[in-house]
């Protein structure tokens, strides 16, 4: 276990160079990134679900293939507009006009700013969905008067931020044709006894971690649903530093142990947006980038 851990450092601590979320303003974070097929290529558009105290928000980027220009639509979903929860915005990208059709009206939360279901996001281009996020997906069509896309949008990286002291949950799909899964991340870093931590995905714990003040850092390979997972950690902030000050990692990928090709797509495809500079997946094809859906989970702990 020793080895594996001491080869996995430098991929943790290149990840722990991702962009934080200001511990202030306590603010939850999911970006999901998707590849889809838009006007002839393929594009990458980034959903971003924000809540804090005040504000509660979804905005959603679409990289022009002309330009440098970043597309952007804000849904504001702040609880007194309920009038907003269903509507719908149109813009341009390319010259081509996109709508973008939304229902939040009863829309399911299990603590993170992202809905888990009864809800629908949906993406139009030349009467085409061509990105739909949500489980409601006869009520997207019989709305929106359009067909299925001709190819359907892939979601291959998934980047959250969440606050809490002792448990934290939140959902993942790794494979486009498999559920979601809950994944809860548990621990004891303060107490009598030595510090714990156990990792659980649909109720079953799968990773337990006993004497962590030796084992902060580390990956272990589980088995669920007969598909192999990888999962990383490095939890050294949560018992070296002041509370709230740094956040802990975790990174879960399917299938095979993370690569260095699947951890450079994944982290440039988020570092494009980041630095505001063009965004590199615009093409016929997408091959290149990773068929499954890796999540990077950053857990900011608060005493």
């Amino acid at each position: 276990m020793d080895s594996l851990v001491t080869s996995k450092d430098q991929s943790m601590s290149i990840l722990q160079g991702e962009d934080l979320t200001s511990t202030k303003s306590a603010q939850c974070t999911v970006t999901c990134m998707y590849q889809a097929y838009i006007g002839g290529y393929w594009r990458t558009v980034m959903a971003l679900w924000t809540k804090n105290i005040i504000n509660h928000s979804l905005n959603i980027f679409v990289d022009s293939v002309e330009s440098k220009h970043r597309h952007n639509c804000k849904i504001d979903l702040k609880p007194w507009h309920f009038w907003g929860k269903k509507s719908y915005k149109t813009f341009e990208v390319d010259g081509l006009q996109i709508d973008i059709y939304w229902d939040l009206r009863s829309a399911k939360f299990s603590g993170s700013p992202e809905p888990c279901s009864e809800f629908y996001v949906a993406l139009v281009c030349d009467e085409e969905v061509v990105l739909l996020m949500g489980d409601l997906k006869k009520k997207v069509y019989k709305r929106t008067k359009s067909r299925p896309g001709a190819a359907e949008a892939l979601l291959f990286f998934k980047k959250e931020h969440m606050f809490g002291k002792k448990s934290f949950t939140t959902r993942a799909k790794f494979d486009k044709n498999r559920k979601d899964y809950e994944i809860v991340v548990e621990s004891s870093t303060i107490g009598p006894k030595d510090p714990e931590m156990w990792i659980s995905i649909d109720g079953i714990v799968l990773i337990h971690i006993r004497n962590l003040q030796w084992k902060f850092r580390g990956n272990q390979i589980v088995m669920v649903n007969k598909q192999p997972i990888e999962v990383l950690w490095d939890v050294h902030a949560w018992l070296f530093m002041n509370p709230g000050s740094s956040h802990g990692l975790f990174i879960f990928k399917p299938n095979q142990p993370i690569t260095e090709t699947d951890k450079d797509v994944s982290k440039e495809a988020c570092d494009d947006y980041n630095n505001s500079s063009i965004n590199k997946y615009h093409s016929t094809g997408r091959s290149h980038i990773p068929q499954q859906c890796c999540l990077f989970l950053y857990v900011w702990k608060i005493e």
